[in-house]
């Protein structure tokens, strides 16, 4: 063998050996961005309306208590939660719109209430008193408290939780996490770690679902 076919083969095995290792660390760190955009759709903390056995299929929803569209979404979430209740989990996370008065005072309400493990209480009155209390300017805090009393709230260890610095910076991290995967508006959804963006109806998460579970 010439010597510059050696120099030839060498040069070869030298590209080869970077190219594989430019491989490695691209798919390392696509797995790493990956794994990065799951933690920040779910943590550990996040609240699970449904929770699949399997964990086959997990739909995250971003939402702001008083936002119009996540109230006209609402009725088709919950159809499609009581279909699949034991099929998907459901998880909530916050974001709250700075154009809507009493979107921060709506999550902490429903934030103080999941401290007396009642949630789920206070997010579906939330949303189904949603056109009483929605678009005015004024605190309503008088109003949650009444749905905290309605739903059997200790009203005085609420009223204390509402302040906790605790539930202010759970309510942050949702948004953040939420901005940092591209969440623009509410409500957003995502299906898998997929962004689902078709019409948030009934039949449009319905159709996402299924293909989910089909895969």
């Amino acid at each position: 063998m010439s010597g510059n076919t050696k120099i030839t083969l060498g040069f070869l095995a030298v590209i080869l050996v970077g190219l594989t290792v430019l491989l490695v660390v691209v798919r390392n760190t696509e797995d790493g961005a990956g794994q990065a955009a799951a933690e920040r759709l779910v943590r550990a903390d996040s609240h699970r309306l449904t929770s699949a056995p399997d964990d086959r299929v997990t739909v995250v929803e971003f939402l702001d208590y008083e936002c119009p569209s996540c109230g006209a979404a609402y009725p088709g979430v919950e159809q499609l939660r009581a279909e699949y209740a034991d099929r998907i989990t459901y998880v909530i996370r916050n974001f709250p719109l700075d154009s809507h008065a009493n979107a921060e005072n709506a999550a902490r309400a429903a934030e103080a209430a999941a401290r007396q493990d009642k949630f789920e209480e206070m997010y579906r009155r939330l949303f189904e008193t949603q056109q009483s209390w929605g678009g005015k300017q004024e605190s309503l805090q008088p109003v949650f408290e009444e749905h905290a009393r309605a739903i059997g709230l200790d009203l005085a260890r609420y009223q204390a939780d509402l302040t906790d610095p605790a539930i202010a910076e759970r309510i942050r991290v949702d948004r953040e996490d939420g901005i940092a995967v591209g969440v623009q508006g509410t409500p957003t959804f995502f299906v898998n770690g997929e962004r689902f963006e078709g019409q948030p109806t009934y039949a449009g998460l319905k159709a996402a679902v299924d293909a989910a579970l089909a895969k």
